[in-house]
């Protein structure tokens, strides 16, 4: 297999999904989606953060296809959009607590 180098668009594409795990609040976001799919409130209340806060940054997760919104009446739960980049940082958390010995 020869080396095929990566198109400069997948690489800012790449980027700004590593930027995207790079934000605390949208690790703890993605980390709770993980495991349910919740509401703008729910998070929140999970996470003991603002509304306003949640819904910005899961605006900003919707825009990368990390996460995808379903409605149901009046109510918009959230759950992962694809499960790689989701796998991705659960590794990286259980790289950190192997390296950190937690």
């Amino acid at each position: 297999m020869s080396y095929q180098p990566l198109d400069d668009k997948l690489i800012e594409d790449v980027a700004y999904i590593f930027k995207a795990l790079s934000d605390p609040t949208r690790i703890k976001i993605l980390h709770l989606l993980f495991y349910k799919e919740c509401s703008v409130n729910e998070i929140a209340s999970e996470l003991n953060m603002q509304q306003s806060t949640i819904s910005h940054q899961l605006k900003y997760l919707r825009q990368l296809h990390l996460v995808r919104k379903r409605r149901e009446k009046t109510m918009y739960y959230y759950s992962p959009d694809d499960y790689h980049v989701m796998n991705l940082l659960e590794q990286t958390i259980e790289h950190t607590k192997h390296t950190l010995g937690g």
